[in-house]
């Protein structure tokens, strides 16, 4: 891959990312083995020095050239301080990124990124990398997973939204917010509004009016006001959900996230998608339909306020 050259082909791919725990190594499993079903050669790396234990085939792992442990122990730094040397490391050594890659012309990328929030909204050495890989023709949408508990929550859900924003003003990448693990929603608590509300980010008056409800955060109301206002100017935050063992969620996710890199598949590629959509579910999937989990989610909630109603 030459830099810039003209000629060089193009590549695709996605940039996982998102706070720890949300999901992205699990992501990056699931989509691999959901494109590969499709006959998309599709090649994972590893940009997280933390991650040890990787589930899926790892074809380029940044543990060949910096791992967290090292620098920690030689640097006597802490997990975050640690986190952002080892990514200026891999920015300064971009060639030994380049060359790797090389080995792998006409496939599909996956980069499984750490999950420190600070290198996608304040940092700039993963940014850099970033711009660095679309110098090489790479065409990357950035997949930005949060766990969504949050919407249960609507003091962290607007924090969500608030980060979501800044983490997609400060990548400046094409950008897919995801809302991971639908299918464990119902265990989380109530939501106050329905899940579309969430997902579309209506109006989110309705939610600081929620958040008045509670002692604590009335004394606090013009401040969400003012946070609220910042996120329905800029109009940008809205989320795709996501089961990673529903084949329909993920080829919504998928197509979201085609439609922001650019990426565009021949005949060959939407038989096999329509061959895997309609085909039994394998003993290796376990596949359940989002709008079922939203259904019976909700149906849970209508049994209690009735079993409350014959309480009272």
């Amino acid at each position: 891959m030459s830099e810039g050259g003209k000629g060089t082909s193009l590549a695709f791919g996605q940039v996982v990312i998102g706070p720890p725990g949300s999901g992205k190594t699990t992501y990056c499993h699931g989509m691999q083995e959901f494109m590969g079903r499709m006959g998309r050669k599709v090649t994972v790396v590893n940009l997280d020095p933390a991650n040890e234990a990787m589930p899926y085939q790892c074809a380029v792992d940044i543990a060949e050239l910096v791992t967290l442990p090292d620098v920690m122990e030689s640097l006597k730094l802490g997990p975050n301080g640690g986190l952002i040397y080892c990514m200026e490391y891999l920015e300064a050594n971009c060639d030994w990124l380049q060359e790797k890659l090389a080995a792998f012309k006409g496939h599909y990328y996956l980069f499984d990124c750490p999950g420190q929030v600070e290198l996608y909204t304040h940092h700039d050495a993963l940014k850099n990398v970033f711009a660095q890989l679309a110098k090489w023709n790479f065409r990357l949408a950035a997949v930005h997973l949060v766990d969504s508990h949050y919407c249960t929550d609507p003091g962290k859900f607007i924090s969500v939204l608030c980060t979501s924003l800044s983490t997609m003003l400060h990548v400046e990448l094409p950008h897919v917010n995801v809302l991971s693990k639908m299918d464990l929603i119902e265990q989380y608590g109530k939501l106050a509004f329905n899940l579309d509300y969430y997902t579309e980010v209506l109006d989110l008056s309705y939610l600081v009016d929620h958040l008045a409800s509670d002692p604590f955060f009335r004394n606090y109301r013009r401040l969400n006001e003012k946070l609220v206002e910042v996120i329905e100017d800029y109009s940008l935050v809205s989320f795709v959900p996501l089961n990673v063992q529903d084949k329909e969620s993920m080829r919504r996710v998928m197509q979201a996230v085609d439609k922001a890199n650019g990426y565009s598949f021949g005949d060959q590629e939407q038989r096999s998608l329509e061959a895997l959509m309609s085909a039994a579910v394998g003993a290796d999937f376990h596949f359940t339909s989002t709008l079922a989990v939203q259904e019976k989610y909700v149906q849970s909630q209508d049994k209690a306020l009735e079993e409350e109603a014959m309480d009272l």
